[in-house]
């Protein structure tokens, strides 16, 4: 006897949810190959209609909570956003009910994942939510099931298509980063206020998520270190280009002995590496595992076609009952990971002064570096013929150092008089 619909109530349609709906009709055949047909049971929105989409018969509620609680459904599939408020309160409401709950919501899960998933434990339904982490690409799947025989070492990635767009651009057109934040606004790849995406916010969200999976950890979002990418200048990105990098700002997660560390700023990648080799509005992610290796997955990580799609795939697993546990294993095995400083982070370093051209100036910036044990992998000195300015651009590339020694050093250099400015630094990927 065929098995009945899995029926589905879907809370926002929006850009995402419409194009859920256009999926579900569209690959209805697919769907059937789970063992059973998926069908659209109700629906809240901001008002009533169909606008167009493929919605039948569907029942509508203003208020998604409501649905949550009440609604004949199956799947309650969670595409409001927000950390709080109704979005919250919806998903609580359906998994006490002990409906599946799909999200892409990671602000919520950020803040109130492991509430959500011991909930979703006690009443025995599923929480799934692969598009709320890079988009299409399947990274939640891949760290919870496929990396099963693996010790993940580290977890690092381009996970806002926001700032990948603007730094591609910046590099490719020779454009300053305003110009460029602008052109994202106008093609809505940023928001009008974009302090969430180019403050690194965004990105941080995302990375407590997969730490948690990578490394069987509690989600901890107040862990992580967080730097935008708003002082990031076209002189940095010239300068990457010679030195034979690209800068991107990566959400990092690896294990270290002092702990795993969890950050996220710009960073220098080699360009010969698929980070680096990822440009525009993609993102990608590389897995460190030590059986397999690195792994790196890239796709669209944002866009209402390519979430949508990892919002089905999470429904077809739900349908054919093989949904795993939201976390890859019960809340209560989650560890706490120890909080890693930022100053204790070893790697080389970009820094980039502006030093007044005198005799003597290098060698004492030189100096300080190698008071706290900095070894100086490369200099490069810069003037234009028209500039007149006493000062000249100079650009360090140290060897593996720590936070504090660099810091320190830098400290010092500006005490001494030659250098103007807030020094710019970067840190150094290798791969």
């Amino acid at each position: 006897m065929p098995a009945d619909p899995l029926k589905l109530g879907i809370a926002g349609i929006g850009t995402v949810g419409a194009a859920l709906t256009r999926l579900i009709a569209r690959q209805a055949e697919n769907f059937a190959r789970v063992g059973r047909d998926i069908r659209i049971a109700a629906y809240s929105a901001r008002a009533a209609g169909d606008r167009g989409l493929p919605l039948g018969e569907a029942a509508f509620f203003a208020d998604p909570r409501e649905m949550a609680a009440r609604a004949d459904i199956d799947v309650f599939v969670e595409l409001i956003g927000g950390a709080d408020g109704v979005a919250y309160d919806a998903a609580k409401a359906a998994l006490a009910r002990g409906l599946a709950v799909v999200t892409a919501n990671k602000a919520m899960l950020a803040a109130h994942g492991l509430e959500l998933a011991e909930l979703a434990e006690q009443t025995h339904a599923p929480l799934a939510f692969e598009a709320a982490v890079c988009g299409g690409v399947p990274i939640i799947k891949t760290l919870r099931e496929a990396m099963a025989g693996n010790r993940v070492r580290r977890v690092s990635g381009i996970l806002n298509g926001t700032c990948n767009f603007i730094l591609s651009k910046m590099e490719t057109e020779r454009l300053p980063f305003d110009v460029c934040l602008k052109e994202a606004q106008r093609l809505g790849y940023a928001e009008a206020d974009p302090s969430f995406d180019v403050g690194g916010f965004d990105t941080a969200h995302k990375l407590s998520i997969l730490a948690a999976l990578a490394f069987g950890a509690r989600i901890d979002a107040e862990a992580i270190s967080v730097e935008g990418i708003e002082n990031i200048t076209l002189a940095d990105l010239v300068a990457a280009d010679e030195l034979g990098f690209r800068v991107k700002l990566l959400g990092v997660a690896a294990a270290t002995g002092h702990g795993v560390e969890q950050r996220v700023h710009p960073t220098m990648v080699a360009k010969t590496t698929p980070l680096a080799q990822t440009m525009g509005v993609l993102n990608a992610v590389t897995i460190d595992g030590d059986a397999v290796g690195a792994l790196t997955l890239v796709g669209p990580g944002a866009g209402g076609d390519a979430t949508a799609s990892a919002v089905a795939a999470d429904i077809g697993d739900i349908a054919r009952g093989g949904a795993a546990l939201a976390f890859g294993r019960p809340v209560a095995a989650l560890t706490a990971l120890d909080r890693v400083s930022l100053q204790r982070h070893e790697g080389g370093y970009y820094v980039r002064l502006s030093v007044l051209d005198r005799p003597g100036a290098m060698a004492k910036i030189a100096t300080r570096m190698a008071d706290r044990s900095i070894s100086l992998d490369s200099i490069m000195q810069k003037r234009t013929g028209a500039d007149e300015s006493p000062y000249v651009s100079v650009v360090i590339v140290t060897h593996a150092t720590t936070e504090t020694s660099i810091r320190e050093a830098l400290a010092l250099t500006m005490q001494d008089g030659f250098v103007r400015d807030k020094p710019q630094v970067i840190r150094i990927e290798r791969p």
